[in-house]
């Protein structure tokens, strides 16, 4: 098990981009300004998806250059497709992700091309951002379940997994996108794609729709992985998926490691306070355990 682990917080993207009600852009750029003060060194910031889609998300560009860029602290964004690269760039950004799934169903229903067609999608992005010299993520989803086909074969994770990082992706975050997976299945899945994907360039992502993610994150540890992402206050989930709760909450897993003598570098009380925060721009409950003890301690 690797002593430091890096968190990636998707909130501000993944934890915010479903939630119905327009949140103001001042909001996100406090959001991810106050995440940056937390000791976090990796924070998803937005996505230059086409507001059409993603009404949530319209402000991207707003809320990039909005930001203040903590030194040492990197600040990915999602893009698409070509278009959504050249915006993205067009206000400085330098780090990017694209997404792919393991499930053929999953693509054709979230995006309506097969995986191919949406590999063949940001080839053209991949090809940009090695000659700008802009750095590239790539994500996986439905690695442990699909809630079209169900159960979603190993060997088509590493398959695209593997093309991906062939590809150019400096990480590849494997994602649990509704949520069902449990240890055992976890690990060998995280295991089979290590033997074609080195385990220092992936990256784990779980949902917390059955209350395993983190028995999944410590099992995937142990397998060797360093990286995991998470969304503060537990925001987020799959539109999709039956009774999904959202991402597994950062607060949460910062508990977990610290307990573990890991290294995170993060500031657990200003992660909480952040959090707690959050929820009530959303005008919900926190899902972070951690923080409910905390509040009622």
């Amino acid at each position: 098990m690797s002593n430091d682990i890096r968190i990636v917080e998707v909130g501000a993207r993944d934890g915010l981009q479903n939630e119905k009600t327009i949140i103001p852009a001042a909001t996100k750029i406090e959001l991810i300004d106050r995440l940056s003060d937390t000791g976090l060194r990796t924070i998803e910031a937005t996505s230059f998806v086409s507001p059409k889609w993603v009404p949530q998300l319209a402000d991207a560009a707003e809320v990039y250059t909005g930001i203040v860029k903590k030194p040492g602290v990197g600040y990915p964004v999602l893009v698409p497709n070509h278009q959504g690269y050249e915006r993205a760039r067009a206000v400085g950004v330098t780090d990017i992700a694209v997404f792919a799934a393991a499930s053929e169903a999953f693509s054709h229903k979230n995006i309506n091309v097969s995986i191919e067609e949406s590999i063949a999608r940001f080839m053209p992005v991949m090809e940009r951002a090695q000659a700008d010299g802009v750095r590239v993520r790539g994500y996986v989803s439905t690695v442990l379940g699909c809630p079209y086909q169900g159960n979603v074969p190993v060997e088509d994770v590493v398959r695209v997994a593997k093309r991906m990082h062939r590809l150019g992706c400096y990480e590849i975050s494997l994602g649990d996108t509704i949520g069902i997976g449990t240890p055992g299945k976890a690990r060998a899945m995280l295991h089979a794609v290590a033997q074609e994907v080195p385990i220092d360039a992936l990256a784990v992502h779980f949902h917390d729709t059955y209350g395993q993610a983190l028995a999944n994150i410590l099992a995937c540890l142990e397998e060797g992985v360093a990286v995991v992402d998470s969304s503060v206050s537990g925001t987020g989930g799959c539109p999709y998926a039956h009774g999904a709760s959202g991402n597994v909450a950062s607060e949460d897993v910062v508990y977990m490691l610290h307990g573990l003598g890991l290294h995170t570098g993060i500031d657990l009380d200003a992660l909480i306070a952040t959090g707690a925060w959050l929820a009530t721009q959303l005008h919900k409950e926190t899902a972070s355990r951690v923080t409910r003890a905390r509040s009622t301690a």
